[in-house]
């Protein structure tokens, strides 16, 4: 598939993915105005309690993972898809494990973690059903997820965020070196779940007390659910 029907192959996201890691802290700041890393914190504080045992899915550079570990996680895993987003993971906390892996086959046994977190990866997992089964296979019973990503915004800002996302966010990906990828985000949040969709599918996949909360005038969704 192309990059503008908003789906790749397996092997062209992690293609993909290795190409902007370079770039990918950059361009969240600059994408979030910075916002991204106190919606990491929210993200964390809503889903792990000091004590857990911790799986950050689709890790990227690491950063939700590293926020859980000072959150007082004693024990974090962070997995991802690509090999260069996890070397740069590894260089800002060596003390983390990370796992190259995928989210549709978690290498782990049923209930081994306490809580998990993915954050703004799971739109690009090729079939989303699957991935959420996993995540919920591998948490405890009343374990917790937190899904932090980016959805299609809704109201009076909605036009802004659309010329943001389809105009101005390809634009600088190009500027930065490795950043033409970034022409791939506007499709890839069009074809995901709006938040209700989204609540719905965590609820007929295992989670119950599904909940989310809209950052950004409604371009970013948190949804938190407790594994049933």
């Amino acid at each position: 598939m192309t990059v503008e029907t908003g789906r790749l192959p397996a092997e062209g996201v992690q293609r993909m993915f290795d190409r902007i890691a370079p770039v990918y802290d950059a361009m969240n700041r600059v994408m979030t105005g910075g916002l991204d890393r106190r919606w990491r914190r929210i993200t964390v504080e809503q889903a792990v309690s000091p004590g857990d045992r911790v799986l950050d899915a689709c890790c990227g550079t690491g950063d939700l993972a590293i926020a859980a570990r000072r959150h007082g996680a004693t024990d974090v895993v962070g997995l991802d898809f690509s090999a260069q987003m996890l070397e740069r993971a590894r260089h800002k906390a060596p003390e983390i494990e990370w796992l190259q892996g995928d989210v549709l086959a978690l290498p782990f046994e049923d209930a081994s973690f306490d809580s998990a977190t993915v954050g703004f990866g799971i739109r690009n997992v090729d079939d989303l059903e699957v991935g959420v089964r996993e995540l919920r296979r591998v948490l405890r019973s009343g374990g917790r997820l937190a899904i932090l990503e980016i959805t299609t915004p809704r109201g009076l800002l909605a036009p802004f965020y659309r010329v943001w996302f389809d105009r101005v966010v390809p634009l600088l990906g190009r500027v930065l070196p490795g950043g033409a990828a970034y022409t791939y985000l506007p499709a890839s949040v069009r074809r995901f779940p709006v938040a209700e969709e989204l609540s719905r599918l965590l609820e007929a996949n295992g989670f119950g007390a599904v909940r989310f909360r809209l950052f950004a005038g409604g371009i970013v969704a948190l949804h938190v659910g407790e594994a049933s």
